[in-house]
């Protein structure tokens, strides 16, 4: 996702213009972390579904069953930066696609996205989105938000925007903590300075 990816980059810059350290990445505690790639093979795992018309019902499950991994996640790490900003973000996705049983995309949006002149979104074998028209609801939620950098376009929504800027603040924040020596759990050995039994 290219703004995503923007986002990750700035938060990334920011982070060591202020002093952030790269060997924090491996510092970084999430509760229950295996919700997240978990939740990214559920959406992954809809391009394999068949073309059959019992596919679509099972894909939009799929991609709604992998918001609500994300929401507990956020809800599990609630208490470090950013995340409630992620929480929103991913409550707004979920509950667009949940209403128009996939999330909408504005055919003009993705026209100014793209480049070139489009009569609707190339939204074919997606079961995550579908064509934005006058049945849908919660627009303002829904992918209506062009996006073009150095050739390379995508259409966003609001939600992607929480998204985004809550994990870029939860990473800027994990670069800049003081780095910890011992880890949680770790046993000291007893040295030199151990008083002698």
């Amino acid at each position: 996702m290219l703004w995503l990816a923007i986002v990750l980059f700035l938060a990334f810059t920011i982070a060591m213009l202020r002093g952030g350290r790269l060997i924090n990445l491996g510092d970084i505690e999430l509760n229950s972390w295996w919700l997240l790639p978990a939740s990214l093979g559920l959406q992954l795992g809809t391009r394999w579904l068949p073309d059959e018309t019992w596919a679509e019902t099972v894909g939009v499950v799929m991609v709604l069953a992998s918001f609500v991994l994300l929401m507990i996640l956020v809800t599990l790490n609630r208490t470090k930066p950013g995340m409630w900003i992620v929480g929103i973000g991913v409550l707004m996705n979920f509950t667009v696609i949940a209403i128009n049983v996939g999330m909408p995309v504005l055919a003009g949006a993705a026209e100014v996205a793209s480049g070139f002149t489009v009569e609707e979104p190339d939204i074919f074998g997606s079961f995550k989105h579908v064509l934005l028209d006058e049945t849908s609801r919660l627009t303002f939620f829904a992918d209506v938000i062009p996006l073009r950098l150095v050739g390379i376009g995508e259409v966003i929504s609001l939600g992607d925007i929480f998204l985004a800027l809550g994990l870029g603040v939860f990473l800027e924040h994990e670069l800049r903590r003081p780095r910890r020596w011992f880890k949680h759990g770790a046993r000291a050995q007893p040295g030199s300075a151990t008083l002698p039994d």
